[in-house]
């Protein structure tokens, strides 16, 4: 395929690519000569230029250092690191980890926080499927929910963590029977936990559920609330007191009309049987 015929602007890892074949041919390097003015092989730099290895940081500054670009490489590869996830994500993650409790709602798939590595790779390879994504930002996508799993989840003082699930997310099968078995007994597992609570929406909950999209509250260390929500196209923070203490009412109303802890700790035990 030509330089011409490449959507540089569709993937960042292309473009990040189609720049340093340029920059090498400007000045008149061979790709072996560049591996060795970079300290890597002439492979990775096919690779690299040909769009079918994504960059590590380490090697953007160095391509930087190399090419006397100042930070143009380094600020390519930030966009390939962050080209997965969706707008508004960086700001709620950070938020995520400092904050003391967290309340969330998801419709339709276990949330984030307590999804295994299988199950989250289900879910970003059938993305990639689709076209939605590539392979590389797939795989960036669940790099990076494993690290606030772990920012989150294990750190010295974990926040108090509700989830409340709709039935549909328990039966939904993810990634095949053996995958999907494994996320539930990974759940059930968390649920365990002293500052975890899980809780079930049933579905004859119907039009009583509150909310019809997966939302996040969370109680920062000021004692401040702040909502996240999220479409396909992006995830936005939720500031306004208002809008919050709204998100508040409703989901103690949404505890309130869903499973008891024990009753939905019995559904997701029965769904996982089933799976067997």
């Amino acid at each position: 395929m030509s330089e011409q015929a490449t959507d540089v602007t569709s993937s960042p890892v292309l473009r990040f690519g189609t720049e340093l074949r340029r920059l090498r041919r400007q000045r008149g390097w061979s790709q072996d000569e560049l591996a060795r003015r970079m300290g890597y092989s002439n492979t990775l730099i096919s690779y690299l230029e040909r769009g079918q290895r994504s960059p590590t940081k380490y090697f953007a500054v160095k391509a930087d250092e190399v090419f006397d670009t100042g930070q143009a490489f380094y600020g390519l590869w930030r966009r390939i690191d962050r080209a997965s996830l969706l707008e508004g994500v960086e700001e709620f993650t950070d938020a995520e980890g400092r904050c003391r409790r967290l309340r969330t709602f998801e419709i339709s798939l276990i949330p984030g926080l307590f999804q295994t590595p299988e199950y989250a790779e289900a879910l970003a390879m059938a993305a990639v499927r689709r076209g939605s994504i590539t392979k590389v930002q797939a795989e960036e996508a669940v790099a990076f929910l494993a690290v606030r799993q772990k920012r989150v989840l294990n750190r010295a003082d974990p926040p108090r963590i509700h989830a409340v699930v709709d039935e549909g997310c328990i039966n939904r099968l993810i990634g095949g029977p053996k995958v999907m078995a494994r996320q539930l007994d990974h759940v059930i597992e968390l649920a365990d936990r002293p500052n975890i609570t899980v809780q079930v929406a049933p579905l004859s909950l119907g039009e009583l559920a509150p909310f019809t999209f997966p939302i996040v509250l969370l109680t920062l260390p000021d004692r401040s609330v702040v909502g996240y929500g999220e479409t396909h196209a992006r995830g936005y923070l939720e500031r306004g007191r208002v809008m919050c203490a709204n998100w508040e009412r409703d989901y103690d109303q949404l505890v309130v009309e869903s499973l008891s802890t024990v009753a939905s700790l019995d559904v997701i035990h029965t769904v996982r049987k089933g799976l067997e």
